[in-house]
């Protein structure tokens, strides 16, 4: 495995891991803040790594929020490794994700989030904007960072392969193709509102899951990711 840490945004970093076997990059962001915060952890597996990339920016003992799209072992599986290691930490995430998963998994309870809510980091301004089963999970939300318009989408775009840590060319092909293989998406008449929803935030940086970060015109591809999911939905519908 190949780790790298990059500045994506003003004390913003994401931490890559390529995984050839799965043939995905599985990213973490790092917000330094007077109360710094973690999107995604990582699998379990991947904790020792991550947090030897973490220490390049500061004390992982200093962190205060966990927070991540939805329950699942990539975006949360070293939640409790965390906790462990950040006394102060709280997870904060989805009321519905608090309810269901965290407050029965995680050492310590969580913070219910509602769609609209927001983490003043000190610096740094985190909006929680809820987006059930988009792209999946009951529990699924993002992360809108407002004093440097950054977007943590989670798991929209997923695409193939390592690539870059930032790119601006279009970020929707590769999402598709990936989603040709995954089928990882819930269709409903819900996804394609959803996202453009997001559309309508002022982007200037996609923080991506499995993807590089996208720098170019985020309103656009967004729209044209929700244009895409409709036209499958409608044709998956009788």
């Amino acid at each position: 495995m190949e780790t790298r840490v990059d500045e994506i945004a003003p004390q913003i970093y994401r931490i890559s891991t390529f995984i050839p076997q799965s043939g995905l990059v599985f990213n973490q962001f790092f917000v330094d803040a007077e109360e710094p915060l973690l999107f995604h952890t990582g699998m379990s597996a991947l904790f020792p790594i991550v947090s030897e990339h973490v220490k390049r920016v500061l004390d992982p003992s200093r962190l205060r929020w966990i927070m991540f799209g939805h329950y699942e072992a990539d975006e949360c599986g070293a939640m409790n490794r965390w906790l462990e290691v950040a006394p102060s930490a709280t997870v904060a995430h989805s009321a519905v994700g608090i309810m269901t998963s965290i407050n029965d998994q995680a050492l310590r309870p969580g913070r219910p989030m509602q769609s609209g809510d927001t983490i003043d980091l000190g610096g740094k301004r985190i909006r929680y904007i809820a987006t059930p089963h988009v792209p999946h999970g009951w529990d699924a939300g993002v992360i809108y960072e407002e004093t440097t318009r950054t977007l943590f989408a989670g798991d929209l775009f997923t695409r193939l392969g390592k690539g870059t840590h930032t790119t601006d060319a279009s970020i929707l092909e590769p999402a598709l193709d990936a989603e040709d293989r995954f089928g990882a998406t819930a269709l409903t008449p819900a996804t394609a509102p959803t996202i453009r929803n997001l559309a309508d935030l002022d982007i200037a940086t996609l923080a991506l899951m499995h993807a590089p970060a996208f720098t170019g015109d985020a309103s656009k591809e967004l729209q044209q990711l929700a244009d895409a999911y409709e036209t499958r939905l409608q044709a998956a519908t009788p």
